[in-house]
């Protein structure tokens, strides 16, 4: 009994022993290439390096964003015993408090515990004549912006994971980084598939922008000029190219330092409020109600009616400015002149809601443009698809109808160039491994109005810049076309669960020139100026910019 209990556990030791064997020449055998190529796909994981991440630059080549090597000082305790009774030179070259400096070396369990980074090249110097034991100075490599704020809601930042956070830097974080390279793959000896031999990612892509860096510049100027003269709460300017959707450029008020974008105490200033914040915007959007009108043959530039000063619609009061109310026959083109209400409400009449509503969707104002920027918002305009006669006859004026400051530059660049509907764009090129990617216009929609409705449209709107309240928007030599928009900011807008709407305004100007061959198109948008219409705070910076653009490109004047 027991020799066969012996026998059973020896042949089953044998059995198992045998198939252990066989299993493990099966791995090493028939299976040698197989996993040699699975282990050395991992080792050449585990040992990529990250590339150097590309540049961010202006249309000229300036540089918006950089890599640049900076000193930093730290501090291991474990080679220094009387590391204690030594910080307070240290402290007093760094000029920072020696408690705050040991506080770090008791809380942090790095072998070196960084004190300062960015110190200058006189800081590395005292440090090294101080010569203490475990105090080193170190290089790293770290984004740099040479111009500090200026167009900092564009660039955005990298966060603290080494990721972009915000604008070009979040939107093309692969391609800055280098994580979408295009490896030109091998095939080794055995079969399997083997990357480069250095271990490090391909440097990440430079960028260009279509962003002009005198431009920019100046507008943020114009922008800052305004905190101080109209106190402005925010602001923001648009320059696009209405004939290819470059975005020439995109300020924003208040701005940030790039360099410093770590003391910013609030998240609202990263955002990019022409892209990521939706408003109302009042009479500038009359134009837009006019074109649908003009395309559908409902009305032309001569066509007259008679303002009844007051309309009561759904049992809401609708009124001109300051309620006025505009004796004896006026025509379209008086409408847009003098900004009248009613006058826009009799146009959408003319229409009819549908539409209406269909040109608002034709001119993309349901959509997002497309823009290749982090985090575009849009509004979906619930409210008007609602179908009240109130909601469309206060839309026909611009308010109660939602967009963002992009959307709206877009729909009148389509009037500025014949009637296309283009998608907007700020990277021109990307530079990766020496060649050159260059962005290509794309229209959305290529007739958005007929150009007979275009022609008409940049008619009244130039009279608008000559005889309405846009007349500061004149340059001599030019003809200039836009229009003035002062609309009531909305309780919901400020975050206040509350109807109707605040003594709070926005104040707008959007124009485009030379009038009848457009070069550019302009939006000058300002948060709750001091100053009564827009007529006084938004076109006067409008003018100085489009004469800024027009002595610039030395544009010929167009009359006399």
């Amino acid at each position: 009994m027991r020799q066969g209990r012996t026998k059973f556990i020896f042949i089953a030791f044998f059995l198992f022993s045998a198939a252990i064997i066989g299993r493990l020449i099966y791995f090493q055998v028939f299976k040698y290439e197989y996993y040699l190529a699975q282990a050395l796909g991992q080792q050449k994981i585990s040992n990529m390096q990250k590339g150097e991440r590309g540049g961010i630059f202006f249309d000229d080549g300036k540089p918006l964003a950089i890599n640049q090597d900076f000193t930093y000082v730290c501090v291991s305790a474990n080679e220094n015993k009387n590391i204690q009774e030594e910080i307070s030179p240290l402290a007093q070259v760094l000029g920072l408090e020696a408690n705050s400096i040991l506080e770090k070396l008791n809380k942090e369990d790095a072998l070196c515990v960084t004190v300062k980074k960015k110190i200058t090249d006189q800081e590395a110097i005292e440090v090294e004549r101080l010569n203490i034991d475990g105090v080193h100075l170190k290089q790293e490599t770290l984004r740099y912006h040479p111009y500090d704020a200026l167009a900092s809601q564009v660039a955005g930042f990298l966060g603290g994971d080494g990721q972009g956070q915000y604008g070009i830097e979040a939107y093309y974080n692969k391609t800055l980084s280098g994580q979408d390279w295009r490896l030109e793959m091998e095939k080794g000896p055995s079969g399997y598939i083997v990357s480069g031999s250095d271990g490090l990612m391909p440097k990440g892509s430079d960028i260009i922008l279509t962003l002009n860096y005198h431009l920019q510049f100046y507008a943020e100027q114009l922008l800052g000029k305004a905190a101080g003269d109209l106190k402005i709460e925010a602001g923001e300017i648009i320059v696009m190219d209405p004939n290819s959707g470059k975005i020439l450029v995109l300020a924003n008020f208040p701005t940030f330092d790039l360099n410093n974008y770590s003391q910013v105490n609030s998240l609202e200033v990263f955002q990019n409020s022409s892209i990521q914040k939706i408003f109302e915007p009042g009479s500038v959007f009359k134009p837009i109600t006019m074109a649908a009108g003009l395309d559908q043959d409902k009305i032309t530039p001569q066509t007259t009616y008679l303002d009844p000063g007051t309309e009561l619609i759904d049992g809401y009061k609708i009124t001109n400015y300051d309620k006025k109310t505009y004796a004896g026959l006026l025509t379209m083109t008086d409408v847009l002149e003098k900004s009248i209400n009613t006058g826009a409400v009799f146009v959408e009449r003319q229409i009819g809601h549908q539409t209406f509503l269909e040109y608002v969707e034709k001119f993309g104002f349901l959509e997002k443009t497309g823009i290749d920027l982090q985090g575009e918002i849009f509004s979906q305009n619930k409210e008007l698809k609602k179908g009240r006669d109130v909601n469309f006859a206060t839309a026909s004026f611009g308010q109660g109808i939602e967009m963002t400051s992009l959307q709206l530059v877009r729909a009148f660049a389509a009037i500025a160039n014949g009637g296309k509907l283009l998608k907007p764009y700020i990277v021109e090129k990307v530079i990766e491994d020496g060649r050159v990617l260059e962005t290509q216009p794309e229209i959305i929609n290529p007739a958005v109005i007929s150009s007979q409705a275009v022609s008409q449209l940049r008619a009244m709107m130039v009279s608008v810049a000559e005889n309405g309240y846009s007349k500061k928007a004149q340059v001599q030599g030019y003809y200039l076309a836009g229009k003035t928009g002062t609309a009531q900011v909305p309780f919901s807008a400020m975050g206040i669960n509350k109807k109707g709407y605040s003594d709070k305004t926005i104040q707008s100007f959007i124009g485009f020139g030379p009038a009848f061959n457009p070069r550019f198109i302009i939006l000058v948008k300002l948060y709750n100026p001091q100053t009564k219409t827009a007529g006084q705070s938004a076109v006067p910076i409008f003018q100085q910019l489009a004469k800024y653009i027009i002595d610039y490109w030395q544009i010929p004047p167009d009359h006399q």
